[in-house]
């Protein structure tokens, strides 16, 4: 670690996660203009793989914002955001299958998902706290702060890294899905899994900023100690 600048890990980290962002933004806009041959809008499409599924319980609600659509598991609801509910575009059917694939691995209890959702009260506490107890260490320079956030950092840098399976295997399970059920065809499918790799590339970034600022902590920590 000694050979690591951890500043410039960092800045490069951002920068990963800029890129991200604004590919996960340009694709979408890019294939929310292209129609799905089929015409079934992603709520269409959501409730028809959902009860394909047997998942008959589980409610489609629309939710306020651009790509805030998710899987809520404490009410089996599927929230698809306002760009995406009534929407027929391969984009849209996409995201919609994919928010599937997380109420199906809710249901089968697929165990990256059931670990990462035990985490969340954790990493709720774990994130605020972390950079508390940093920044108090850093002003009084008490040595077992700054080691007590670095542990309650690294639950989320652990959440980091379990979702990735969740979310690569939540698409993996939509694109499956909508090629079975004959929803997209050849050329649509091949762009469905564009918008779907932009969107993971959004948590692999999410991820490589949190092993990152672990890495800076931990320097920060070994100089301090030293």
């Amino acid at each position: 670690m000694q050979y690591i600048d951890p500043y410039t890990l960092l800045i490069i980290a951002m920068i990963i996660s800029f890129y991200a962002q604004i590919k996960v933004q340009s694709t979408f806009k890019r294939y929310s203009s292209v129609r799905c041959n089929k015409g079934y809008t992603a709520a269409q499409v959501a409730r028809y793989l959902l009860d394909r599924s047997g998942l008959n319980d589980v409610k489609i609600e629309p939710v306020a914002g651009n790509l805030t659509d998710h899987y809520d598991p404490r009410d089996k609801t599927l929230r698809l955001s306002q760009s995406v509910y009534n929407s027929n575009s391969v984009a849209a059917v996409g995201v919609a299958a994919h928010e599937t694939g997380h109420a199906i691995q809710h249901d089968t209890g697929y165990a990256p998902l059931s670990i990462r959702n035990s985490l969340v009260p954790v990493v709720n506490f774990g994130s605020n706290a972390s950079w508390l107890l940093i920044i108090l260490a850093l002003i009084t320079g008490i040595q077992p702060l700054l080691n007590l956030g670095i542990v309650l950092f690294s639950a989320a840098v652990l959440f980091q890294l379990i979702t990735l399976p969740v979310e690569f295997n939540a698409s993996n399970r939509a694109l499956g899905l909508l090629e079975s059920e004959g929803i997209l065809y050849n050329d649509e499918m091949d762009s469905a899994r564009k918008v779907l790799s932009a969107a993971a590339f959004t948590y692999v970034a999410a991820a490589i900023i949190s092993i990152v600022q672990l890495i800076r902590l931990l320097s920060m920590s070994r100089r301090r100690s030293d």
